[in-house]
């Protein structure tokens, strides 16, 4: 199954990201605001170059079966930017997606951002600096986030073949690359 691949072969990449963006403080309630800007910015930036050139390269069968309309996050993204005061910037067209596979490999990193995005959401409002931000990104399925996951990695694992593991993880890897090193 793809999915298990592609946690497997991603776990370094996740665990930069979870220390990139101290999420051990989300727990013992340290997270300061800016913390959280950091981590809105650089999660915008992905989907400003990824999310549009992610869906332009899946085909109609994903269209819907990934229920794509749903999925999109940058205008929600956009909507926390603006309540936190934070700036829109424009795309500088440094991420290339070769192909589906690899733009369904990039997806796994964005669908993966929002599963642990609620976890964040549902932590940071009980903690205190927190009261007014909106979670419009990290919590964008809200008590659907468990199925459009589940649903994600069904898709993934019925329609990817195993001879295009390797291209799926190499958009996931490209993704994940980016997140870590954008400013």
């Amino acid at each position: 199954m793809v999915s298990e691949y592609l946690k497997q072969n991603t776990a370094e990449f996740h665990d930069a990201a979870e220390k990139l963006f101290n999420s051990k403080k989300i727990f013992d309630r340290t997270f300061t605001l800016e913390d959280y800007k950091k981590i809105i910015g650089r999660n915008y930036l992905m989907l400003l170059h990824s999310e549009d050139q992610i869906f332009d390269s899946l085909s109609e069968k994903f269209s819907e079966k990934l229920q794509l309309e749903e999925r999109k996050k940058l205008p929600l993204i956009e909507q926390d930017l603006k309540s936190l005061d934070m700036e829109n910037r424009k795309v500088s067209g440094e991420l290339c997606f070769s192909n589906e596979n690899e733009a369904l490999g990039a997806m796994y990193v964005i669908e993966g951002s929002t599963l642990g995005g609620n976890v964040i959401a549902k932590q940071l409002s009980k903690t205190e600096g927190f009261d007014d931000v909106t979670f419009n990104f990290f919590g964008c399925y809200r008590e659907n986030t468990g199925f459009m996951w589940k649903n994600f990695k069904e898709v993934l694992d019925n329609e990817v073949h195993e001879k295009n593991y390797d291209e799926v993880l190499s958009g996931a890897k490209k993704l994940y690359t980016f997140l870590l090193n954008v400013h």
